[in-house]
């Protein structure tokens, strides 16, 4: 299994903790945290990644490289323009081989990955339609969230947009298995939005997709605030051995 990390938007929210780098390399603790995001995916069996990059990816580059060093692969699609989280999985495609994992490169979420492609391969076996499933999270008070509406199956039925109500409702978790054929559906060299258009989009010509709730901890570090939270929560979990990626470079 793949994992396609979006790691190429501006980060223009954080600008004002991590100036001189993208986004995910915004240090957590001496180490980046798109670092932290891979050795939790190694730490399940995920062993090969592509990383859509575009903004400072020399940054990104340099550090990671080809990933041997970590006993993984790890292979670049570089974006000339911002193409938006479905663009960039677009440009992508030759690099995509089957079933994948597509993941907000600045966003943490606690997953059980195994569980969730056991779940998304039973749906695609009774539902052929299905072309993915996306990872949904409970929140309390979503407010500052689009929600997803689920039937009883776990099928998607809508997206909402925010609606500023202060109620309970599932997000979006910034983490989709998807079936290499959704690329098809996405335009080449064009800003495109996997959330707001093509999602939307496919349940409109009546292809499935399907919600895998999990309740594990959550993180947005696209702000300062969000950013300082999961410093905060990584300081408790840093001993773990699922966050390592060895050797470890100090990386200020």
């Amino acid at each position: 299994m793949q994992a396609v990390i979006l790691a190429g938007g501006l980060g223009t929210r954080l600008r004002s903790v991590v100036s001189d780098v993208p986004k995910p390399l915004a240090s957590i603790h001496g180490h980046p945290f798109l670092a932290y995001q891979i050795a939790y995916l190694r730490h399940q069996g995920i062993h090969d990644f592509v990383l859509c990059v575009g903004y400072l990816h020399e940054h990104i580059m340099a550090y990671f490289e080809d990933g041997s060093r970590w006993g993984i692969r790890i292979q670049y699609a570089v974006e000339e323009s911002l193409l938006g989280t479905a663009g960039a999985l677009r440009n992508a495609q030759s690099f995509i081989d089957g079933p994948f994992l597509a993941l907000n490169g600045d966003s943490f979420l606690e997953v059980d990955y195994t569980a969730l492609l056991l779940f998304h391969a039973k749906r695609k076996k009774h539902f052929p339609a299905t072309l993915g499933t996306l990872v949904l999270r409970r929140v309390e008070n979503a407010s500052r969230f689009g929600t997803v509406q689920l039937n009883g199956s776990g099928r998607i039925l809508a997206f909402r947009e925010k609606t500023g109500e202060a109620s309970p409702a599932w997000i979006n978790g910034g983490v989709y298995l998807l079936e290499p054929e959704i690329l098809e559906r996405i335009p080449v060299d064009q800003k495109t939005s996997i959330e707001k258009e093509t999602f939307p989009a496919l349940l409109e010509s009546g292809d499935l997709l399907f919600g895998y709730p999990v309740n594990g901890y959550f993180m947005d570090i696209g702000t300062p605030e969000g950013y300082e939270a999961f410093k905060d929560w990584m300081a408790n979990n840093i001993a773990n051995p699922e966050f390592h990626l060895s050797p470890w470079e100090v990386y200020a």
